[in-house]
């Protein structure tokens, strides 16, 4: 969700040059030859999924939007850039006045995509497309690779509660960003209050061992807890002793305690313990939290364990090993003028090794097999076969400059529960493994 959306106006300072300089460069040179108007179109695609990996998440279109809406040169930066000598007279006059006027299709946000899907297409200028290349990727590449680890895991909690709280294990702004991704990934909560107050995020969180340790015993630190946050409140016990912690806290708060959360130790094993002794307490309807560097593998093998919600942090914020998703940015068609009415001649990079794209405005479409189960996805440059007209997953995000697709942060989630759904079971496991279905080519 946009922050517009919950009236909350964050300020966003411009993303103009969280760029780099070769984007500027080929802009002044395609303005000195005249091929800077030329129409354009350029798409967002990965060659291939991360290592192992059998599907991706689209995450990071909402801040996409954002960014496109922000890429503006104040006159600061134009004084650096002419200060620096980065770029030319013509070239900063150009700049002056920039503001993205053409049109963006793309997976909405939460969608899979395999290796070829074409995430995002930019169509333009060559020089209003290319300059948007380095923010589009770096915030597609981030998002969506926390989103896929976000994914995997909330698949391997089968329905137990997963909260966010990475934010002490990445960059500020990072964190932020983490966070919203999660939360399109299958994330129910965040311990992040910038992100809860940008994006709507539901929040938590209660104490750290640090509150334990400041009382003189953990009797008090409980007791403080509990007149202050009420009964319903979560209690950290394994500060000390587990077993005599769990007894204090239910003799404090009674059988109403909300939860016990362990963050050390032996989880599957303490996790058994804890709920037999919260059970003969009477505490039957206190839940377990569990905390302590989890990632998917971590959180699957507890799937025994009588563990209620897992907090995940450091795994979660670097992609669980993928810290990105290995996207590129590259023309596939350009005309002769600046006539979006011209031909589009086809593009690509052709070379040694892997590197090779397909040239040609794409379309995308995901084709089922008879119990509507994905088994393809097809994606083609000419006419759109008629079996797959109503499966294409591109939609219109941007026309003629103007964000035509601001959607709430719950749609992208809950889209994303519907779109994993309709994979094939296997792209559950969490061993390594190609992409889940195959990319066709119309």
């Amino acid at each position: 969700m946009n922050s517009a959306d919950l009236g909350r106006r964050v300020g966003v300072p411009s993303t103009a040059l969280f760029t780099d300089q070769y984007e500027l460069t080929m802009v002044q040179a395609a303005l000195k030859a005249g091929t800077a108007g030329r129409h354009s179109v350029f798409e967002a695609f990965t060659r291939r999924l991360p290592e192992g990996r059998r599907y991706g998440v689209v995450a990071g279109t909402g801040r996409v939007l954002d960014a496109v809406e922000n890429f503006h040169f104040d006159e600061e930066m134009l004084g650096f850039l002419r200060d620096q000598a980065i770029v030319d007279g013509p070239t900063l006059d150009y700049l002056a006045d920039y503001r993205f006027g053409g049109d963006i299709w793309g997976y909405p946000e939460g969608e899979v995509y395999f290796p070829g899907s074409p995430v995002l297409r930019v169509e333009g200028s060559f020089a209003e497309c290319v300059l948007l290349e380095t923010v589009i990727l770096s915030i597609l590449n981030h998002d969506s690779a926390i989103a896929a680890a976000a994914s995997r895991m909330s698949a391997a909690a089968g329905g137990r509660r997963l909260i966010e709280m990475g934010a002490r294990r990445t960059h500020e702004l990072s964190a932020v960003a983490s966070a919203r991704a999660a939360y399109i990934g299958g994330f129910d909560t965040t311990s992040d209050l910038a992100a809860g107050f940008r994006y709507n995020i539901p929040t938590v969180g209660t104490s750290a061992h640090a509150f334990t340790l400041l009382h003189d015993t953990e009797r008090d630190a409980f007791r403080a807890q509990v007149d202050s946050l009420g009964r319903g409140t979560t209690l950290l016990v394994d500060t000390y002793d587990v077993a005599e912690a769990v007894r204090t806290a239910v003799e404090i708060a009674g059988p109403e305690l909300g939860a016990v959360r362990i963050d050390s130790g032996d989880l599957l094993l303490v996790a058994h313990r804890v709920r037999q002794q919260l059970d003969e307490l009477g505490a039957t309807g206190t839940k377990i939290v569990v905390t302590s560097d989890l990632d998917e593998y971590a959180i699957a093998s507890l799937a025994a364990a009588p563990v209620d919600a897992y907090g995940v942090g450091t795994q979660l914020v670097t992609g669980s090993g993928h810290p990105t998703c290995s996207m590129v940015y590259k023309l596939v068609a350009r005309a002769g003028s600046g006539d979006p009415g011209d031909e589009l001649r086809p593009v690509a990079k052709k070379s040694m090794g892997a590197k090779s794209s397909k040239g040609g405005r794409k379309w995308a479409a995901r084709r089922l097999d008879e119990e509507g189960v994905a088994e393809a996805e097809v994606i083609g440059t000419g006419p759109v076969p008629a079996g797959l007209a109503d499966r294409q997953l591109l939609v219109e995000l941007v026309r003629g400059g103007e964000v035509v697709a601001r959607e709430p942060l719950d749609a992208a989630r809950d889209r994303h529960i519907a779109a994993r759904a309709g994979l094939p079971l296997s792209a559950m496991q969490l061993s390594r493994g190609e992409a889940v279905i195959p990319t066709e080519y119309a």
